[in-house]
């Protein structure tokens, strides 16, 4: 099974109307950047995205918001992002905003075939209200649903064709429950090599999760907010 494809355009080329996507990234750190910015010239709407978050307003996945192109949102973090604020006031969006623990582990255990699980975390917030709870072992726990998705896109540092599959460092967060969770699973890698290149101990998420993979062409990797101390002209002291 050839899984390489030639560009983001392609590899995205049957996600239709009304699919439910979950997208790797912390913040913009690991965005799938090109197969989001494909995603936007193929300008397929009502969108249910599932992400840690939806970006900034002109970055990640605020792209696909700014264009009007998402419907839903299951996310943990919405900060930095007027046009979601915005588009939520007016009505115009859907939010389920979940603790990001919980949306982690309920990707996690889409993959893994699990349907539900129980978590503390959420118990006695508005999430909790209408959905069941059960004490175990004296501490009460609110049930979640495991999360899954017509299509995941994920970004990797390094990719072989067989879909086998490394991040790096910071980028190494939702990635690998994103890539797990996906019916038809997308990569986007920066370093494309050939099958036997990566060490088996080095893979992060196997190719048997992955069913499309492309070599990405350009990255910005920009970040939310640069913080940098200003430089002095003394030397280094002794």
């Amino acid at each position: 099974m050839n899984k390489v494809f030639d560009h983001a355009d392609a590899a995205v080329a049957d996600i239709p109307d009304g699919a439910t996507i979950a997208v790797g990234g912390f913040g913009l750190s690991g965005n799938p950047e090109n197969l989001i910015r494909a995603l936007h010239r193929k300008g397929v709407r009502d969108l249910t995205i599932i992400s840690n978050n939806c970006g900034i307003d002109d970055e990640g996945l605020g792209i696909l918001l700014a264009a009007g192109q998402v419907r839903k949102i299951v996310a943990s973090y919405v900060g930095e992002n007027k046009n979601f604020e915005q588009q939520y006031i007016r009505g115009q969006l859907e939010v389920d905003l979940m603790p990001q623990g919980s949306l982690a582990e309920a990707m996690r255990a889409g993959g893994a075939g699990i349907p539900a699980f129980f978590t503390p975390a959420g118990v006695g917030t508005p999430r909790a209200e209408g959905r069941e709870t059960r004490v175990f072992n004296g501490r009460e726990y609110l049930l979640e649903h495991a999360l899954t998705a017509d299509y995941a896109l994920v970004w990797a540092h390094t990719g072989d064709r067989s879909g086998n599959l490394v991040y790096r460092a910071t980028a190494r967060n939702f990635n690998p429950m994103v890539a797990t969770c996906g019916r038809v699973t997308i990569a986007e890698v920066e370093h494309l090599v050939d099958v036997g290149a990566i060490a088996p101990d080095a893979v992060h998420t196997p190719g048997i999760f992955v069913q499309r993979i492309i070599a990405g062409d350009s990255y910005k990797k920009p970040i939310e907010r640069r913080t940098t101390r200003p430089r002095t002209q003394e030397g280094p002291t002794c």
